[in-house]
């Protein structure tokens, strides 16, 4: 199961972790988020060690959606040494994300 972070969890997992850490910006009355929600909890279970899926929910982390500039849901942002490297707009198919993050 793919974890939803706070801000104070976003600085410790995805700003300062080690991981290639996928974050996925979404919103609850989001149909295509819902739609990626087991896709994204299936793909969490099949990526190697230092690899992670994280969640942010947008309208409950507002600032952290202006500062990866989030314009619509859902947005996955791939992270790698704390610093964004790749940005996914909308619903993909589970393998498309994770050849994006096994590149990085």
């Amino acid at each position: 199961m793919v974890k939803v972070l706070n801000a104070d969890g976003f600085e410790k997992e995805v700003l300062k972790g080690s991981n290639v850490t996928l974050v996925d910006f979404f919103a609850t009355w989001c149909g295509p988020c819902k739609m990626m929600a087991p896709v994204l909890d299936r793909l969490s279970e099949e990526l190697p060690e230092g690899y992670a899926i994280v969640k942010v929910d947008i309208d409950e982390n507002m600032e952290l959606a202006q500062k990866y500039r989030i314009q619509a849901v859902p947005t996955m942002v791939i992270f790698k040494d704390g610093q964004p490297v790749e940005t996914v707009v909308g619903a993909v198919r589970p393998e498309t994300l994770k050849e994006k993050m096994l590149k990085n």
